[in-house]
């Protein structure tokens, strides 16, 4: 019998310790109702669920993006109802002037109210804004189209190899291809033996070092391409522009992702009265006598063709985001699920679990007292 180490005891306190926390754990979890609290509650779950939860906010701010987005799209577009109003009306006085039975008076009155709709349109075009931004002057055409292709180099010298766009054929150029052609040998600096176009005139050059194509709003790195051999590939990306706009902050970026690179471009045509047509060199159109009123009808027809084709590429643009949406919420959902069973605690098993933890600490308790009780028993030696 020894007194100084109370074998009996220590390993029932012992037992009580990992008890105790295992009740302590268990209260955390049913008062958080969450699984992991910290990292040491399951580290690669920890990671795993943080991941998720950072592609589920992202989804849902996306969603919030693209609702945004269908909130600028509706604004552009109720103000191209009102110039489609506007031009139905020119359209009407156009065919009323062309009328013999109007006099020279009458015409000029006419003229009239056509010069003030005529400012009624670049007024709308001029100051209809969302969040600040002009939509329809210009300043948001952007983009035409978006296209990726690879091209294969066929000849060490002179060559000419073509990529076919996987998408906006139609809209990237007449021929529906990209064209690079090799017009020097492969050895050395690239210098100027790229160059990039297409029958549809757009164009694009190297940089000053040579290793990047411009011209399409956004770079095209061409790096490494001089040592390009017969029978390699490389993929390219281009973006084609309206005629004249060569910039890519030009057009509405809709963050619609999660993740980089996941939004889409949207442009809005110049929508004022020079742009549509019926307005030439600040004059409006002239509906003064017979002959040129009867003209201004085919312009304003033109210009209503084109407003329709305008609105019909925004009423195109809203549809895609609002299925956009559903797909981020149902992504959104299935990834809240996915996340909830990492990180979640089963109540019922926590539960469980404490009132095991609980009865094992009290069980615990009372048989560190016996064995406390243990070393009393030499006193009787010493009787």
């Amino acid at each position: 019998m020894i007194i100084n180490n109370n074998i009996p005891a220590l390993n029932t306190y012992r037992q009580m310790g990992a008890n105790q926390l295992g009740a302590q754990k268990s209260m955390e979890k049913l008062a958080s109702g969450l699984r992991i609290n910290r990292a040491g509650d399951d580290a690669a779950g920890l990671a795993i669920s943080e991941k998720m939860r950072g592609q589920i906010r992202g989804l849902d701010q996306a969603s919030r993006n693209a609702q945004d987005g269908i909130s600028l799209i509706q604004t552009a577009e109720g103000a191209l109802n009102e110039t489609h109003s506007i031009l139905q009306r020119m359209r009407e006085l156009a065919v009323q002037s062309s009328n013999d039975t109007n006099t020279e008076t009458d015409r000029k009155e006419l003229q009239k109210e056509l010069d003030q709709l005529t400012n009624e349109i670049d007024r709308i075009a001029n100051t209809t804004e969302f969040n600040t931004q002009k939509l329809l002057n210009g300043e948001k055409q952007g983009l035409r189209a978006e296209a990726t292709g690879t091209v294969t180099l066929d000849s060490n010298t002179t060559s000419t190899v073509t990529a076919t766009p996987a998408t906006g054929t139609d809209d990237l150029s007449v021929s529906g291809t990209v064209i690079i052609t090799r017009t020097a040998d492969l050895g050395g600096d690239l210098g100027d033996d790229f160059a990039i176009g297409d029958p549809g005139g757009l164009t694009a050059a190297l940089n000053a070092d040579g290793d990047e194509l411009t011209g399409f709003g956004d770079t095209l790195d061409l790096t490494g391409l001089a040592n390009m051999q017969v029978g390699e590939s490389v993929t390219i990306s281009v973006k084609a522009h309206d005629a004249g706009n060569d910039d890519a902050s030009k057009a509405f970026s809709f963050q619609i992702g999660a993740n980089s690179g996941q939004n889409i471009l949207v442009g809005i045509d110049d929508m004022r009265a020079e742009a549509l047509g019926v307005r030439n060199s600040g004059e409006s159109l002239d509906i003064t006598n017979s002959e040129k009123a009867t003209a201004a009808i085919s312009t304003i027809n033109n210009a209503i063709e084109t407003v329709s084709a305008q609105r019909s590429n925004l009423g195109a643009f809203q549809n895609r985001l609002e299925h956009t949406i559903n797909n981020l919420g149902t992504s959104a959902e299935n990834l809240q699920a996915a996340e909830s069973r990492i990180r979640d605690v089963d109540m019922a098993r926590e539960v469980m679990d404490m009132t095991k933890n609980n009865i094992l600490s009290q069980a615990s308790q009372a048989m560190l007292a016996q064995a406390n009780q243990a070393p009393q028993a030499v006193l009787q030696l010493l009787g």
